[in-house]
């Protein structure tokens, strides 16, 4: 509100500035004059000073009366007055709000004025000053245009800066958006993948105790069970640890790595499944490229555990020259449904995965029976050498 309200004051205070310049001046000059300034020498002083009014809005128009006033005043025989500053700066307006050829068709059309009315005079001392007159208005003319873009220019960086500026701004917004978005993804799938697999086993082995009657079998399903829980609870403080963005002395948990998968075959031996592993050690990978094998081979196992009924599973890890293979088979028995397992998360969780890190992945049932997960995940020739 105090913008609009100082924006309108300007607006008026420019124009009465100029006209109460222009009464000053001529009341304080002592030079004789041969035509008197009322009534027409003043109603074109206020007239030229009230075209300012609407020079934001219609600058045309305010230059347009501005100058007719001009050129009758001066010609006119009037006493000499600073009147021709609200010529300039209606001027200097059209330059800075309209198209530089707009201000320098004024600039000839208002000297072709000037001399068309001069022409008409008695005076022919005047008509002998024509040329250097003509020049000299010209200059001051081009000077006020000159002004204006100078201004209109200066006023186009700040907006282009200001546009760069809150475009630089937007994009860090995004990208932070992106990043948190990327962020919970993450965390929403290692949240899945521990929940999902440590809990089929401890469901798998809860199930198991209850229908053994021989208390040892129950008792090593429940030490199963315990191993299970601590590990779902070990990697859940790990998931956890970078919502908190807490440091805690002297713990350092294990990042899942695919040179940790003879675990999970462990723990798949003792719900009951069979579990070949084979292939090529995995050596050394990039990080993400090592956590996302790790997972995926995890969610497979989960899958054939929970949905499959399999009995045994092949986890074959192969290097190749640009990246590590992963395949994991079963021999489920269980019904397969292709629009029930790709509308799940696990798969969909396996298939980020892969891609996140530039691999692929695809998982479809196999045409001999059960199912197959294959994924290639990227390594690269450098990290390739040093295993």
């Amino acid at each position: 509100m105090r913008i609009l309200q100082w924006a309108a004051v300007r607006e008026v205070a420019v124009p009465a500035a100029i006209v109460a310049l222009d009464v000053v001046w001529v009341a304080a000059s002592d030079a004789p004059s041969g035509r008197p300034m009322w009534p027409v020498g003043w109603m074109l002083t206020a007239l030229s000073g009230a075209a300012l009014v609407v020079r934001h809005r219609r600058p045309l128009f305010a230059l347009a009366v501005a100058a007719g006033c001009a050129v009758v005043y001066y010609p006119g025989g009037y006493p000499d007055s600073p009147m021709g500053l609200a010529l300039l700066v209606a001027l200097a307006g059209v330059a800075r709000r309209c198209r530089r050829p707009a201000a320098v068709v004024s600039v000839a059309a208002i000297l072709v004025a000037f001399l068309a009315v001069s022409n008409f005079g008695d005076d022919r001392a005047a008509r002998s000053r024509q040329p250097q007159s003509v020049f000299g208005l010209g200059v001051v003319l081009l000077a006020a245009v000159t002004l204006g873009e100078v201004t209109r220019n200066r006023q186009e960086r700040l907006a282009a800066a200001e546009r760069r500026a809150s475009e630089a701004e937007r994009s860090r917004e995004d990208e932070a958006r992106r990043r948190a978005t990327e962020e919970r993804l993450r965390i929403a799938r290692d949240l899945h993948d521990v929940a999902a697999h440590q809990i089929s086993l401890i469901n798998v082995q809860a199930n198991a105790a209850l229908h053994r009657p021989d208390p040892d079998s129950a008792f090593a399903a429940l030490e199963a069970i315990r191993d299970a829980s601590k590990e779902a609870l070990r990697e859940m403080r790990t998931v956890l640890g970078v919502l908190r963005q807490v440091d805690q002395p002297g713990t350092e948990p294990s990042t899942p790595s695919l040179t940790r998968v003879a675990d999970l075959v462990a723990y798949a031996h003792t719900a009951g499944l069979r579990v070949q592993l084979t292939g090529d050690p995995p050596g050394q990978l990039p990080p993400a490229v090592d956590l996302a094998g790790y997972r995926i081979v995890q969610e497979s196992l989960t899958n054939a555990l929970r949905h499959a009924q399999a009995t045994q599973i092949t986890v074959d890890l192969r290097r190749t020259g640009t990246g590590m293979e992963v395949e994991i088979t079963d021999n489920g028995r269980g019904p397969v449904d292709a629009s029930r397992i790709r509308s799940g998360n696990g798969i969909r969780g396996m298939t980020e995965r892969a891609a996140a890190v530039g691999g692929r992945l695809t998982a479809v049932p196999d045409p001999g029976g059960g199912f197959r997960v294959h994924a290639w995940l990227p390594t690269g020739p450098a990290r390739e050498s040093r295993t």
